[in-house]
């Protein structure tokens, strides 16, 4: 029978830890997104990856070596139809890079908070230049 050492059990359950505790402050955040608002996380799936893909990072013009905290993918709700079919929207934080940007847990909770806003006001019709006039970007 071959047995794993006993530090990579150690590891991966604090690897296990971490994600758990990531994933509450995602649960936080969207739990203290104000009312009027709130209602669009219905369209939207909010999914956490451990980090982009290669993919994802050149379709939105970052090296591999850059920050990328979250992604918005759909349709934003100003480009909605009348004939068209709610789309499968999604919003992905990826938890790796947040967490070595912001290694403390105050910081690291008000970055998801910023990251799960400003994703949810992609689907809500609001660009990045928009959001850097209000400055929320």
């Amino acid at each position: 029978m071959a047995k794993r050492p006993r530090g990579s059990q150690r590891g991966i359950a604090r690897a296990a830890a971490r994600a758990a505790a990531f994933e509450r402050l995602v649960e936080r955040a969207l739990a203290a997104i104000p009312d009027p608002y709130r209602a669009a996380l219905d369209e939207v799936a909010v999914v956490i990856e451990d980090e982009p893909s290669a993919e994802q990072l050149r379709e939105n013009d970052l090296e591999p070596w850059d920050s990328m905290y979250g992604l918005y993918e759909g349709v934003p709700r100003t480009d909605y139809a009348a004939e068209w079919a709610a789309s499968p929207n999604r919003i992905t934080l990826f938890r790796l890079p947040l967490e070595e940007d912001f290694e403390d847990l105050r910081e690291l909770e008000e970055e998801v908070r910023t990251t799960v806003l400003h994703e949810l006001a992609h689907h809500l019709g609001i660009d990045d230049d928009r959001l850097d006039e209000l400055g929320a970007s």
